[in-house]
């Protein structure tokens, strides 16, 4: 098993630097939340027990409800790392979700972000 710091650290003590990327573009928590829905598979109420529970990013990931098979379409380049090439699935689960981040923070179309 990998051991990347990022796996243990809590999904919670993130998010909040997520919200604070896209804001500060002017986009917004409610699209931040949708695409770790669209993501993850998990319900709005899901997602707000992971985060007040602060879940770790392995387990928020291990428990994800149904993970979209379209994350497989997300390509491009994160942390100087194209997200298709990374070879361990949590890293990578984590790379996407950096990724569609990045995305809404550079002003793309939801629907773009989304793979619709």
């Amino acid at each position: 098993m990998n051991n990347h710091r990022i796996y243990k650290t809590s999904f919670a003590s993130v998010y909040p630097l997520y919200v604070a990327k896209a804001e500060k573009k002017g986009r917004t928590k409610p699209e931040v939340d949708e695409i770790i829905r669209w993501l993850t598979g998990y319900s709005q109420d899901e997602l707000q027990v992971q985060l007040d529970s602060e879940t770790n990013f392995e387990t928020f990931f291990a428990q994800a409800p149904q993970l979209n098979p379209s994350r497989a379409l997300i390509k491009g380049v994160v942390c100087g790392v194209r997200v298709e090439d990374i070879q361990e699935p949590t890293m990578q689960e984590i790379r996407y979700l950096d990724k569609l981040i990045d995305e809404l923070a550079r002003g793309k179309a939801m629907a773009k972000i989304l793979r619709d």
